[in-house]
């Protein structure tokens, strides 16, 4: 992508984001314990705490384990199943 469209691209999700939280130390806890508790890789970890954090009910992923809760409140869900 060219930088023009990556500022595009972050445009819009600017612009459809309830809100757009930072990523913190507490974010990178959550994610540690996340990836011990669901043998998550680090940085899909971090995107599953990010998530939580958020309060989101789904998180679409494509490469993650569809079907997983975590913490009882959060499912994966792969968009093309």
């Amino acid at each position: 992508m060219s930088w023009v469209e990556i500022r595009e691209a972050l445009a819009a999700v600017r612009t459809l984001s309830r809100a757009i939280l930072p990523v913190g130390v507490a974010t990178h806890s959550d994610a540690l314990r996340v990836a011990e508790r669901y043998g998550c890789a680090v940085y899909d970890a971090l995107v599953i705490a990010a998530a939580l954090r958020a309060d989101c009910g789904v998180l679409w992923s494509e490469d993650m384990h569809d079907g997983l809760v975590i913490d009882r409140r959060l499912r994966i869900a792969n968009p093309f199943r």
